[in-house]
């Protein structure tokens, strides 16, 4: 399945409307065409440059399955995710920071580096390693479905906007892991939210 961008998070990658841009509507709406500006109140650093777009950056280590996939800047398939990187949500916190990493991988296909993130449990370890720098995140909890277009899993404080009882209630360090469900489809989406750990 094709992992996609949600209405309100800034990037695109498939979405519904079969828009492959990388920019969504920042107000929460549908996913829009090119040009519209990121998640409003994403941080990123004043003092070092982001990532460049479709640039490998870091390294995604999830050990319970043997995952070492290359992140990537932005969600778009042809220039991150159909080469087999994992990608990083353009204007979601960056690792290690105040807020939310929202990484999207194919389940299947290119690399299919999200393959059995639906076999992650409460506790198992996930590691981003940046410029020799390790970030530890711990799994809390799967939302085995939701739709396409439920934006508040990448939000700063994600929350499922269909599923309530799944996400987060106050401010953190986050990260959160999406693809698509059931396998060889793009239905609906996984999603795994996991805490920095500290």
């Amino acid at each position: 399945g094709q992992p996609d961008p949600w209405a309100g998070t800034g990037a695109g990658a498939g979405a519904p409307s079969d828009s492959h841009s990388a920019s969504a509507s920042a107000s929460g709406g549908a996913p829009a065409g090119e040009g519209t500006p990121p998640v409003a109140g994403a941080r990123t650093s004043p003092t070092t440059a982001g990532p460049r777009q479709d640039q490998g950056y870091a390294v995604l280590r999830i050990p319970r399955l043997g995952v070492v996939a290359p992140v990537a800047e932005g969600v778009s398939r042809r220039g991150v995710l159909d080469k087999g990187y994992v990608g990083h949500y353009p204007g979601t916190a960056q690792p290690g920071a105040r807020g939310n990493v929202a990484l999207a991988g194919h389940r299947n296909t290119h690399g299919e580096p999200f393959r059995y993130i639906n076999r992650l449990r409460a506790g198992d370890e996930i590691h981003v390693d940046v410029r020799g720098k390790r970030f530890t995140y711990v799994v809390d909890t799967v939302l085995p479905e939701t739709t396409a277009r439920d934006g508040g899993v990448i939000a700063p404080v994600p929350r499922s906007v269909v599923k309530p009882e799944y996400g987060y209630a106050e401010p953190g360090s986050y990260l959160t892991l999406t693809t698509c469900t059931p396998e060889y489809t793009s239905k609906y989406r996984l999603i795994v939210w996991a805490r920095l750990k500290g």
